[in-house]
C-alpha cells in the first residue's frame, strides 16, 4: 500500500520479531526499535508508521517514547485516520457482541487490545459508561472517543477514571473527570446473576464494579445447597457472596479490608432481599482467615478472590507464596465434602503456577481435593490470542 499521509516512521531492529507483529502481537518494546534523536522527539501519544528492518510498513502505531511499550499497534492500514468513523466502527463491533451475549446493558464494552483499543477499558452501567484511558494515545483522542461512544451507545453519562496503575507508567495524570452528562450522586444498582450489586462509579475501585468474575460467580452459586453457609473473602462489593445467596445459600459472610466496599456489599444484600442473611467482617483477610480457623468455624463453600499478588514477574515468587498461604488458611475452613474456590487476577502467574500453588496450600492444610472446574473471565473480557497478558483471570474450584 502506498503511504499518502506524512507520519513519522519507526524502524524495527533486525532481530526484532516482525513476523509476530504481522501476526497480531500488539506491542513494540523500546529495545526492539532503532532509536535516534528524531525518534525520541516524537510526541507522546502521536501516531507513526512502524517498519521492519527493510523499511516495509507493518502497522500504524501510537508512540510513547517514555514507556517500555514504546509503540501500540492501532491499525494494519498505515494510512488510517483516527476520526469519528474509526472509533464508531470499532465501538459498534464491540457493542454487537455484548448485545448478543447480555440481556441488559451492564458489561465491559471495551477490553483494551482484544477490542482494538490498546490500553483502553470501558465499562457500561446502563445509561452511564466509565472510560479508563490507560495509554497516551487514548488520552490524546479522548474527546473523539467520547463523542463516538455517545453516538454508538446512546449513553447520557460518560466518566473518566484515571486510577489505573498503567497511567503512571505512561506519564499521564490521575485526575478523574465527568466527560458527558452528570456524575451519579449515589451508587448505581447493577443486576447480575439474580442479585443486585451496588457500583460506586465515582469513588469505588477502578470503574466501580468487576464484571470479569460474572461466570465464576454463577458457577459458585451452583455449588450451594439450600441453607448453605458460605464465606466470601476479599469480597469487594459482595461478588461471590451475593451470587451464592441468590443461588439458595442461607447465610453469607463477606470479608474485606475496605469498610466502603463492605458498605456497598451490605446495600447490595438489602437491595437483593437478603437482609438478615448477610454479614461482614472488616480486616486483613489473612488475619480474619486465621481468626476463623482459631474459632473452629467451617463453611459449606469458601471463595477467595484476592487482588493481584503477582502483578509483575519480579513479584511472582512472593505472589505464589501468598496464593499458597490463602489456600492453606481457606482450606481449613471448608466442611468435609464442601467446596473451595480460589482466584487470581495476576497475569504474571500463569494458570499452571497458580493451580500448583493452590494445590500445595490445600495439601499443607491436610486436606485432599478434587479439582472440579477452572474458570476464566467472561466473554465481555475477550482475550487477544497473541497477548498472554489479556488472559489474566483464573479461578480454580475444588471439592475437599
Amino acid at each position: 500500500m502506498t503511504q499518502t499521509i506524512d507520519r513519522p516512521r519507526i524502524r524495527l531492529k533486525p532481530k526484532a520479531n516482525a513476523r509476530g507483529l504481522r501476526h497480531g502481537f500488539p506491542w513494540v518494546y523500546a529495545n526492539d526499535i532503532v532509536t535516534d534523536r528524531r525518534t525520541r522527539k516524537i510526541p507522546t501519544g502521536a501516531l507513526a508508521v512502524l517498519e521492519d528492518e527493510k523499511r516495509a510498513p507493518i502497522a500504524l502505531v501510537a508512540v510513547n517514547p517514555e514507556s517500555k511499550i514504546m509503540c501500540r499497534v492501532l491499525d494494519r492500514d498505515v494510512d488510517a485516520e483516527l476520526n469519528a468513523s474509526w472509533f464508531e466502527t470499532r465501538l459498534r463491533r464491540a457493542l454487537a457482541m455484548r448485545e448478543r451475549l447480555f440481556d441488559a446493558p451492564y458489561y465491559r464494552l471495551i477490553h483494551a487490545e482484544a477490542d482494538g483499543f490498546p490500553g483502553v477499558i470501558i465499562d457500561r452501567f446502563g445509561d452511564a459508561c466509565v472510560i479508563q484511558p490507560n495509554a497516551a494515545w487514548a488520552e490524546a483522542h479522548l474527546d473523539t472517543l467520547t463523542d463516538a461512544l455517545v453516538t454508538v451507545t446512546g449513553v447520557t453519562t460518560v466518566l473518566k477514571n484515571a486510577s489505573g496503575r498503567t497511567r503512571g507508567l505512561e506519564g499521564l495524570d490521575d485526575v478523574n473527570k465527568t466527560l458527558r452528562g452528570t456524575a451519579p450522586d449515589a451508587p448505581l444498582p447493577v443486576p447480575m446473576n439474580s442479585a443486585t450489586y451496588m457500583a460506586d462509579l465515582t469513588g469505588g475501585q477502578k470503574t466501580g464494579l468487576f464484571y470479569d468474575q460474572r461466570p465464576n460467580h454463577a458457577f459458585a452459586a451452583r455449588l450451594v445447597q439450600p441453607g448453605a453457609q458460605v464465606l466470601d473473602v476479599f469480597s469487594h462489593v459482595g461478588g461471590f457472596g451475593l451470587a451464592m445467596l441468590a443461588g439458595g445459600a442461607g447465610q453469607a459472610v463477606a470479608v474485606d479490608g475496605s469498610a466502603a466496599a463492605l458498605d456497598l456489599a451490605t446495600q447490595g444484600a438489602q437491595a437483593s432481599g437478603f437482609d438478615g442473611q448477610f454479614q461482614t467482617r472488616q480486616g486483613d483477610a489473612f488475619d480474619v482467615l486465621t481468626q476463623l480457623g482459631e474459632e473452629g468455624v467451617q463453611f459449606d463453600v469458601v471463595i477467595c478472590d484476592p487482588p493481584a499478588f503477582a502483578p509483575s514477574r519480579q513479584a511472582l515468587d512472593a505472589g505464589l507464596r501468598a496464593y499458597e498461604r490463602v489456600a492453606r488458611l481457606a482450606a481449613a475452613l471448608v466442611k468435609p465434602g464442601g467446596y473451595l474456590g480460589l482466584c487470581s487476577c495476576s497475569h504474571a502467574a500463569d494458570l499452571g503456577r497458580f493451580r500448583d500453588a493452590s494445590s500445595r496450600g490445600i495439601g499443607r492444610a491436610g486436606r485432599q481435593a478434587q479439582l472440579i472446574h477452572t474458570g476464566f473471565a467472561g466473554p465481555d473480557h475477550p482475550q487477544l490470542p497473541q497477548l498472554a497478558e489479556s488472559g489474566y483471570l483464573k479461578a480454580a474450584f475444588y471439592r475437599l
